[in-house]
């Protein structure tokens, strides 16, 4: 499928205003990342602790996160993920004994602030061996006349009513424990008087430690600078080494820009940009080859037309098949970025930004870098001429 066809535009005469805008957003990304000490890391790259919970009603984010902070020092953020009454919170500490500390400070706090009724056990964050301690005396006392592998299975099909319930482990009731297999109404009397329902419940907890992510912070710099030299040694090898330069300088300039973005937005840089980083630096130089092999092919098939007007012709030529691609590819991540929620906001962020780059680098800087490396190389050969000639003329008058 061809969008365009003869098209003639003058892409490189046009250069200057994507090269200035280039310039400003690097020295600007740069400025923002010298101000603030470096990119702003996720809990993946700094060490800490993220903890997913999710409310019975809309939680109080502002409430959560003032509470969190007078008990726990250091930062924390809590975000709220849209449409699903679910927060993320993270603490940030540098501290590896203190992980576990913090995880255990921040769920005593939230029990203690949005918890149920004290003195009893909370079903909606406990485990079914708690339950089943809880269980076992007051059971006992009511006649119920477990055995204790009788009282094990309750427990355990207990949690698991829990965890299967229509509000992802959020019970609404201890009524609805009546479905439970071996509950009778004995059982579940003595159950109500020992268990109570919070409005929350902690789905799923991660814990990084300060050295791990600086491990992962290193290798993710590694894998991105590790795929840019296997790209320039690859194209220098399919081309030649000036055409690996410019289309590794490109991308590189992708990178810079969109990092210097995510600083100036304040985004969290994690494993997923880092996943979405290194996804654009194929893409760019894809995208980038694709034009370079055009130029390739013209070189052979017109010798006599100039370099600049060659590779404004080249740009044409893939025209179509930029747009096409870099198109759709830009809508799909518009639609990750305005529907996919806050999980994904840093990865498909850096998707449209990345995309945005990457397409006009290809053109407006790899381009540009081919032709002034071809000028430069024909006027050092057009001065050896000339001076060659010079000194043959000064040969010859000496001789006479």
């Amino acid at each position: 499928m061809e969008l365009f066809k003869n098209t003639n535009f003058d892409f490189l005469g046009k250069k200057w205003p994507f090269i200035i805008a280039s310039l400003v957003l690097t020295v600007a990304g740069l400025g923002s990342l010298a101000a603030k000490g470096g990119p702003k890391y996720g809990i993946d790259f700094r060490g800490g602790v993220n903890m997913y919970v999710k409310f019975a009603q809309s939680p109080p984010v502002d409430k959560i996160r003032s509470t969190l902070s007078a008990k726990i020092p250091g930062e924390i953020t809590v975000v709220e993920i849209p449409n699903t009454s679910e927060v993320i919170i993270g603490t940030e500490l540098r501290d590896e004994k203190a992980l576990d500390a913090a995880r255990k400070s921040v769920e005593e706090t939230l029990k203690a602030t949005f918890g149920a009724t004290a003195g009893k056990l909370d079903l909606h964050n406990t485990g079914a061996s708690a339950l089943a301690d809880r269980l076992r005396d007051p059971l006992a006392r009511g006649g119920a006349g477990l055995s204790e592998q009788q009282l094990t299975d309750l427990a355990k099909a207990i949690a698991a009513f829990r965890d299967g319930s229509p509000n992802f482990g959020l019970l609404k009731s201890l009524d609805q424990l009546s479905g439970v297999a071996g509950m009778n109404a004995n059982i579940l009397n003595i159950v109500k008087q020992e268990v109570a329902l919070s409005p929350f419940g902690i789905r799923q907890v991660e814990v990084v430690g300060p050295k791990i992510g600086a491990e992962l912070r290193n290798q993710a710099i590694l894998a991105t600078l590790y795929a840019l030299a296997g790209m320039l040694v690859y194209i220098a090898f399919r081309f030649e080494w000036i055409y690996g330069a410019a289309a590794v300088l490109a991308v590189f300039h992708d990178v810079v820009i969109t990092i210097g973005l995510f600083s100036l937005f304040d985004k969290e840089i994690s494993l997923t940009v880092v996943a979405a980083l290194l996804t654009l630096v194929g893409y760019s130089m894809n995208d980038t080859i694709v034009v370079f092999d055009r130029i390739r092919e013209n070189l052979k098939a017109m010798r006599r037309e100039k370099f600049e007007a060659l590779v404004n012709g080249s740009v044409n030529q893939t025209l179509s098949r930029t747009v096409l691609t870099s198109g759709l590819t830009f809508v799909t991540a518009v639609a990750l970025l305005l529907f996919g929620g806050q999980v994904l906001n840093g990865f498909s962020f850096a998707l449209v930004a990345g995309i945005i780059v990457g397409t006009y680098s290809s053109i407006f800087i790899a381009s540009p870098i081919l032709i002034w490396w071809k000028n430069s190389m024909e006027k050092r050969n057009a001065s050896g001429g000339s001076e060659k000639v010079a000194l043959s003329s000064a040969s010859k008058q000496a001789a006479k």
